[in-house]
């Protein structure tokens, strides 16, 4: 039976052997407990944040695009619609699975709350590779640099940048944040 507190446990058995995308997954959902602790957020967001990158572990990777990866993975163990969703569909995945030709099998996966995935997006753009605080701007161009402009993440993420750039900013008047949250309070996001 699926409980959210599982969430830290089972993204680390899965990633922990993946050095800088375990630092990256550790720090998203370290930040996802912050902001539990002060704004209030939900259960699932924050499990779903915890396993964002979840469909990257080797063992799940089915299709090689992780966000469907996981999600699949996660509909089987039960996890509610609302956790697979954000999962799914976050940070650009329609963008990238239309480059994939994924986009039939992403539209199987239940939709999420348009403001939970915004959150989910911005705090997965707020985390460097390495799990250190960035911004959205430099984490867009960031990911740009590494990928070549002909791989599906590149194409994907260029066409996708205003978007996510706004989902950001729409995230952070939801909960309240300021546009410089979270860099000055800790040099990785998820410590105090």
């Amino acid at each position: 039976m699926w409980e959210s507190d599982q969430a830290p446990r089972l993204a680390q058995r899965c990633l922990e052997d993946l050095g800088r995308r375990w630092q990256h997954v550790r720090s998203v959902g370290q930040l996802a407990d912050r902001l539990v602790a002060d704004v209030g957020l939900p259960e699932d967001v924050r499990a779903a944040a915890w396993l964002h990158d979840l469909g990257y572990a080797p063992k799940l990777a089915l299709t090689g695009f992780h966000p469907l990866d996981g999600a699949v993975y996660l509909s089987r163990c039960g996890a509610p619609d609302e956790v697979v969703g954000l999962v799914a569909w976050h940070t650009g995945a329609v963008w990238e699975a239309a480059e994939r030709g994924l986009s039939d099998r992403l539209a199987r996966m239940p939709e999420p709350s348009a403001k939970w995935l915004d959150v989910v997006t911005l705090i997965d753009l707020v985390t460097g590779p390495d799990g250190v605080a960035t911004t959205p701007e430099k984490r867009v161009a960031e990911i740009l640099g590494r990928y070549e402009a002909s791989h599906p993440v590149h194409r994907a993420v260029k066409f996708s940048g205003p978007e996510l750039l706004a989902s950001a900013a729409r995230a952070r008047a939801i909960l309240g944040l300021s546009d410089e949250w979270p860099l000055g309070s800790a040099e990785r996001v998820g410590e105090p």
